[in-house]
């Protein structure tokens, strides 16, 4: 199992934060164009999820699966989303993102007297303890070729 990205978004769609670990393939545009599509897809995946549910979809939309990767979203009540991509292996990752956020976003970044909410998160801090949490996580591995 491995872990190739991080994408961390606040209410309005803006990148707070991007990490990432086992990614072999680029994408071959920049960061912030490959974030706004990233968010675009999930703006209207949540949509189409609410309106073609046959069931209350309280939780609504938490992940989706390919061949190759999986995506996986977690959105917290004041609307920061987490977006984790691994491969299609993983599992237990719903655990995991509610884990970073309790455990690093919210030690990190929300208690850091030097972090304006709103602001991109550039706290070295939080980058350290962001990377060892996803090695030290289950899912987290080299992926092999």
């Amino acid at each position: 199992m491995t872990i190739y990205n991080l994408y961390i978004f606040d209410k309005m769609g803006t990148l707070m934060h991007y990490a990432e670990w086992n990614r072999t393939k680029k994408s071959g545009i920049t960061r912030e164009e490959e974030a706004k599509l990233t968010y675009g897809m999930l703006f209207s995946i949540k949509s189409f999820v609410s309106k073609i549910s046959p069931h209350d979809p309280r939780e609504g939309f938490l992940y989706y699966k390919t061949n190759r990767y999986a995506l996986h979203y977690l959105e917290t009540p004041s609307g920061l989303k987490f977006v984790l991509n691994t491969d299609t292996a993983a599992i237990n990752v719903k655990e995991l993102l509610q884990q970073l956020y309790a455990k690093v976003w919210v030690e990190y970044v929300v208690r850091d007297p030097l972090w304006t909410p709103g602001t991109v998160v550039t706290s070295e801090l939080f980058q350290k303890k962001l990377d060892e949490f996803v090695k030290q996580s289950p899912i987290f591995g080299i992926r092999n070729i």
